[in-house]
């Protein structure tokens, strides 16, 4: 089988060597004639490429050359082409985000995995979030609140003790970083199809920046969150390390600990 395949490589300590490698053995296509864009690089690198390439309406096959990978296969140099032949594919949707800052700029980002808002100052956040006409929670004092997509649920969402979300799930996560006021919120898990605003409630005296997955904005007055359904990132993965089961061994994991 050929498959033509385009390699975008992050430029670290360890990948520098790899990339005349790659491209002594394979031909390089550009992104609009490759069948595959191989990404040699870890999730941050990964997440990066997506965003960058989806207008090529490619799959992607990651190689894990970060630290966890969670989004990449593991790393092998040998028989690429047959290990991509052999990939399942796995279809993820971004959150698309639209952030007002203080002086009524507005800004359009995607998120693959998360959106955070996060204090700014000294001075915890104050945060009104609404789901569509419905008032989620009124006035939420806090370090912060994440929006997670599936794919995203095991990364911060988690660490800040958020649910794991079943990639299928068709499910977004809410969840509040260090919360104050209400001091028990444990957040909210709701439909795909839900349109969050999360609104600033003190914007001069706590000041709130924004993220989309490594993009950050800062002195952010509202903002709003829902999936983008119709974009969909197609990521292949070695059968033995499907972005599913790597899901499921967190949630065993989390129902363990």
């Amino acid at each position: 089988m050929t498959i033509k395949l385009n390699f975008a490589i992050d430029k670290t300590d360890k990948t520098k060597l790899l990339k005349k490698d790659f491209f002594n053995n394979f031909k390089n296509y550009s992104p609009l004639f490759c069948d595959v864009i191989v990404v040699v690089g870890g999730d941050g690198f990964m997440l990066k490429t997506l965003k960058k390439y989806q207008k090529f309406q490619k799959p992607f096959y990651g190689m894990n050359r970060g630290t966890f990978g969670f989004l990449m296969n593991k790393f092998n140099k040998t028989n690429i082409v047959k290990r991509i032949s052999k990939a399942k594919m796995v279809s993820i949707s971004p959150l698309e985000v639209k952030a007002t800052n203080k002086k009524n700029k507005l800004f359009s980002l995607y998120a693959i995995n998360d959106v955070s808002l996060f204090r700014q100052s000294r001075q915890t956040a104050s945060l009104q979030i609404i789901n569509g006409k419905n008032i989620l929670i009124k006035k939420l004092i806090a370090d912060g609140v994440i929006l997670s997509t599936p794919a995203g649920s095991t990364a911060y969402n988690l660490s800040v003790h958020g649910p794991i979300l079943s990639l299928n799930s068709k499910k977004i996560a809410v969840t509040p970083i260090s919360p104050f006021r209400p001091r028990r919120w444990k957040g909210k898990v709701l439909s795909s199809t839900s349109k969050v605003k999360i609104i600033n409630l003190n914007v001069k005296k706590r000041p709130i920046s924004i993220v989309a997955d490594n993009i950050e904005i800062r002195n952010i007055k509202s903002a709003t969150v829902k999936t983008k359904n119709f974009i969909k990132f197609k990521l292949l993965y070695d059968p033995n390390s499907s972005l599913h089961k790597k899901i499921k061994i967190e949630q065993i994991r989390k129902e363990v600990n």
